[in-house]
């Protein structure tokens, strides 16, 4: 519709290199569908430096000060990380009464021209519209942890699409829910598949990027999947009983043949020498199930505490 106030959220850290060719090509497709009356002039592309290292923040600076451009943007007093930027990023279009909001990497290796196929998916009455990939152009390594992640959380209870991106648009009407959401680690990929709202899913082909590298290390990545686990399943609890329960009868088997051998006087058990191998195994096994439920304990104890999600240290509005 021609009066939809359009918000492309942009969240960035370390991005001076890609900035400027980001927001070109942006803004030609906010002119775009301007000038073909799917969205209104008031729209707007927000920026959030999450604590960038470099100078990014100074052509976030300039863009905001070129008549060309609509930015407005916060920076954050350091590096709160990717999920938290894009939460800031939502929760002041909200406050800036976007009708939408479209959530998209600094870099563009999402295909930006997907836009357009959101903002009419968004006309015919979606609420959520999620950019699905195609492909990857992760190494082996990682494309194989990030299949493997997909398979894992929804086996788990998640209800998340697989290779679904932060690459989404989200109306009104799902930002007013989302900020509802007050927990601290809050998990937005999996969030919008679980609020039952109309959704669309659209598929795209990623790009290489054209700077820089990707800030995702691989432990970034399973902090993340972690907190997606935690956030929104219990079955990990589940598994830890009764793979404690496991080892316990097992255990007891292995106690039951001690004791047969002892009172019988055998040297030799058919099958003990492998129960002789259980203490090891069940260690580890231990080891695994208090991490699992120190994972939980630690999500508690975060959310216990209510610190903020993110400090805004600047503002161009």
């Amino acid at each position: 519709m021609q009066d939809t106030k359009l918000a492309i959220v942009i969240p960035c850290f370390n991005e001076a290199q890609m900035l400027p060719v980001s927001l070109q090509k942006l803004w030609n497709i906010l002119h775009k569908l301007i000038d073909e009356k799917y969205i209104g002039p008031e729209s707007f592309v927000f920026l959030v430096d999450d604590g960038s290292l470099d100078n990014t923040w100074d052509i976030i600076k300039k863009a905001y000060e070129n008549s060309e451009f609509k930015v407005k943007a916060i920076r954050f007093s350091r590096n709160f990380g990717n999920q938290s930027a894009i939460i800031a990023g939502l929760e002041n279009a909200y406050n800036l009464e976007a009708d939408a909001a479209i959530t998209i990497d600094a870099d563009l290796q999402q295909d930006e021209n997907k836009i357009v196929e959101f903002v009419k998916a968004y006309d015919e009455g979606y609420d959520i519209v999620c950019g699905i990939r195609k492909n990857r152009t992760d190494g082996l390594f990682k494309k194989t942890c990030a299949n493997l992640f997909y398979k894992v959380i929804n086996f788990l209870g998640v209800n998340i699409k697989p290779n679904h991106s932060e690459f989404r648009l989200v109306s009104r009407r799902t930002l007013e829910i989302l900020s509802q959401y007050k927990e601290t680690n809050l998990f937005i990929r999996g969030l919008f598949y679980d609020l039952g709202l109309k959704t669309k899913d659209v598929y795209f082909e990623v790009k290489e990027r054209e700077f820089g590298k990707s800030k995702f290390s691989f432990f970034s990545l399973l902090a993340l999947a972690a907190r997606g686990i935690v956030s929104f399943s219990v079955r990990p609890l589940r598994i830890v009983f009764f793979l404690g329960f496991g080892i316990s009868f097992v255990s007891v088997l292995l106690a039951i043949a001690c004791i047969v051998r002892l009172i019988f006087h055998l040297n030799y058990l058919p099958g003990l020498e492998l129960f002789e191998t259980w203490e090891t195994f069940a260690t580890g096994m231990e080891i695994l199930c208090i991490g699992i439920i120190g994972e939980y304990i630690g999500q508690i104890l975060t959310e216990v505490k209510a610190r903020p999600r993110y400090i805004t240290d600047e503002e161009l509005k």
